[in-house]
């Protein structure tokens, strides 16, 4: 069984969450113009550093996070903790901030506000044919959290490969949303196996998963 963590918290921008940016992480911080959007994103790196600190035993000042992409070696990768074991992935959305942790296995985690943008469209780009197949049989009040919830399960995948949006998500066939969460097929370079899957709980028009690249059978814990 393998154990993946999962920490949330509120959008929240303080001096003390601030001091423990680093100097790369203070000028994206500062390059942010929309206060919401400083506030996600130091959220996330204070939760973060505060989590992994109390995982690993090191003072919280001393965790530095690498971006390497593992693909292509640019510097746009999610951040990884260096000389650990453990990995992490963060992600957020509206007033929701997420992190999970995982020991011995790559993770990923997405969460995503339930918007009003055109979703049959986006279908058209997001999702495998059978899975548009199962959005447009559904009534019209249903499609917007269907495909959100398709949208987390595919994006928590490719967080926790690393190639994020580099890769086609339609390439990625998952489980209908109101079946439990899974990998059913993967086309192209990007694929690899096995992967597991699990929907998290982000409340009321949210959805939200995450992935890791193991066989394990997964024990999910929620706090925050």
């Amino acid at each position: 069984m393998l154990e993946c963590r999962v920490h949330w918290a509120p959008p929240a921008d303080g001096p003390r969450m601030r001091g423990l940016l680093d100097e790369a992480e203070r000028g994206r911080y500062e390059r942010f113009r929309r206060p919401e959007d400083r506030a996600r994103f130091v959220t996330g790196r204070f939760l973060a550093r505060t989590v992994l600190a109390d995982v690993t035993g090191l003072p919280v000042r001393d965790i530095a996070f690498t971006t390497d992409c593992p693909h292509c070696g640019g510097s746009h990768g999610k951040p990884r903790l260096p000389g650990h074991a453990v990995d992490f992935s963060l992600s957020h959305s509206g007033d929701r901030v997420v992190l999970v942790v995982a020991e011995g296995a790559e993770v990923g985690v997405d969460v995503e506000r339930e918007s009003d943008r055109d979703v049959d469209r986006l279908a058209e780009k997001v999702l495998a044919e059978a899975e548009r197949g199962v959005l447009a049989a559904l009534p019209p009040d249903e499609r917007r959290r269907a495909f959100f919830t398709y949208w987390s399960r595919k994006e928590a995948v490719l967080k926790a490969t690393g190639h994020g949006l580099a890769a086609p998500m339609s390439a990625l066939h998952v489980s209908p949303p109101d079946e439990p969460a899974q990998v059913i097929a993967w086309d192209g370079d990007a694929a690899v196996s096995p992967v597991r899957l699990a929907d998290l709980a982000p409340g009321a028009g949210y959805a939200a998963s995450l992935a890791v690249l193991t066989g394990r059978p997964l024990r999910v814990t929620e706090q925050g």
